[in-house]
């Protein structure tokens, strides 16, 4: 029995990624130097199919890291001199926040309430806040946050700099570069691929800012880690990593799983992937003996929780028995949740399926 993965990450590999690896491994992809012609090619179409994916205008820049925890730290070395406001919603906005404490800035705390609809129109952004960090998804408690309210947010504090955590809504989220500066992913969610690798999508602003801490004497980290120099190495076409040899099995896989989305089209996986989500909030909401945690109108389509009263081991072995591996709650929640993923590698078979193998222990 093949088992289908609805964890959070790593999950389940996206169906052409099979194919993608034995071509990789024919033409020798794991052996290339990350500084040759054959590697800069990859590169340069990725970052063609990767614009074309996300609308990523030519304004910002495409920089790789080893995953979205270090991308955290490399956006805060490099933007905040001493403040930065968090949008807190669970464990992974906090984590953005602590990052910024252990690197001895003063970052600032908003409690977005859960339990009602709120206008981001009325968020107070304290004075000399540098930079607004937001978590789009929670991948520990499947809680979303819209991001046009940050289009108001933008225009009353435009040299203040927003960065958006899209690890587990890429690339279903609709990010407008317009006014989000950066916004950063790894791949072994949405894109259904081996873990170790992380994007950063940076603006030209971000990167001036970057300039304008150096030029205080102001630590933005080693510089081989820096935005500038990530900026010259891509300008040269070199891996957009400075320091070290990037994941180039994985690159080569990005792009090629990227150009798969565009011949189906992300309006298409946008709708297949809300048409899975209410197949599952249905059921769960109508049927399941537990419910949903989230109950207002910030319910994550691709990253869906529910409350089970300590009953996770018992229904997670229970559908591990029959092929569907599900996760468990996220660090403190470990027994009370189950956590089931929704990305272009799960279909809307494989997620009928789950509701039928989830009716037998609902009986």
């Amino acid at each position: 029995m093949k088992n289908i993965y609805f964890t959070l990450g790593p999950t389940q590999l996206y169906p052409t990624v099979t194919s993608h690896i034995q071509q990789a491994i024919k033409d020798e992809i794991h052996s290339i130097s990350h500084r040759g012609k054959k590697f800069i090619d990859i590169y340069q179409d990725l970052s063609h199919n990767l614009r074309e994916l996300l609308n990523i205008p030519s304004t910002h820049h495409i920089f790789f890291t080893g995953n979205s925890i270090e991308s955290m730290e490399r956006i805060i070395a490099n933007t905040v001199e001493e403040k930065s406001l968090h949008i807190i919603t669970g464990e992974f906005s906090e984590r953005f926040y602590q990052i910024a404490r252990d690197l001895n800035k003063k970052p600032v705390m908003f409690h977005m309430p859960k339990d009602k609809e709120f206008d981001f129109r009325d968020l107070e952004v304290p004075q000399e806040t540098e930079l607004i960090c937001v978590t789009e998804n929670e991948t520990g408690i499947g809680f979303e946050i819209p991001l046009d309210g940050f289009k108001q947010i933008k225009r009353k504090n435009p040299n203040t700099l927003i960065a958006v955590d899209i690890v587990s809504s890429a690339p279903f989220a609709s990010v407008d570069y317009s006014f989000i500066d950066i916004a950063f992913f790894s791949v072994q969610k949405g894109f259904g691929l081996p873990a170790g690798l992380g994007v950063m999508i940076v603006s030209e602003e971000a990167i001036q800012k970057t300039y304008f801490l150096v030029n205080k004497n102001i630590s933005v980290g080693s510089n081989e880690f820096s935005f500038i120099t990530y900026a010259e190495t891509e300008k040269n076409l070199l891996a957009p990593i400075p320091s070290g040899t990037p994941n180039v099995l994985d690159i080569y896989l990005l792009n090629k799983v990227a150009k798969d989305f565009n011949t189906v089209g992300l309006d298409n996986l946008r709708e297949e992937a809300k048409a899975k989500a209410k197949l599952l909030y249905d059921y769960f909401d109508n049927e399941f003996v537990y419910k949903p945690l989230i109950k207002t109108p910030y319910r994550s389509i691709t990253t869906i929780v529910i409350e089970v009263e300590g009953n996770a081991e018992k229904i997670a072995n229970s559908l591990t028995s029959q092929g569907y591996i599900v996760s468990k709650g996220y660090r403190q929640y470990g027994n009370n949740h189950i956590r089931i993923a929704n990305f272009p590698a799960h279909s809307i078979t494989d997620v009928k399926n789950l509701i039928e193998a989830l009716k037998l222990l609902n009986r």
